[in-house]
């Protein structure tokens, strides 16, 4: 019977720490396209994209947890757009290597939210 709790607990942890792994690596993925896509946001280099998508994980994962609502844009009404909005520009305050201009996240969050809509898997937390 002890056993089977700490197996339990312990394909818990790796549950969250699975879910939040592919998180990144889905916010990288998505982050790396959008910046692609639109003018005005440009991330230099491979290790500013993969500490930004660390950056916003790490952002919406403590919005999730402080406040219930999810930053995207897409399919979460006009909070989860803004939420997308402002987590994209202050990502750059950081990290180096990513900058972005107000208009070019409001555009962003667009292209964010439509791509993180069209990835497949299921990214709850």
């Amino acid at each position: 019977m002890d056993n089977n709790n700490t197996s339990a607990r312990s394909n818990s942890t790796m549950g969250t720490v699975g879910q939040l792994l592919g998180r990144f690596i889905v916010a990288a993925i998505i982050l790396g396209i959008t910046a692609f896509f639109t003018p005005g946001f440009t991330i230099n280099n491979i290790w500013s994209l993969a500490i930004s998508a660390i950056v916003l994980t790490a952002m919406d994962y403590l919005i999730v947890k402080f406040t219930g609502l999810h930053a995207m844009a897409f399919g979460k009404g006009f909070v989860g757009f803004v939420l997308a909005v402002v987590v994209l520009y202050a990502t750059q305050f950081f990290v180096s290597g990513y900058s972005i201009s107000w208009m070019a996240a409001i555009i962003g969050a667009l292209i964010y939210g439509v791509i993180d809509y069209i990835m497949p898997g299921e990214q709850e937390m």
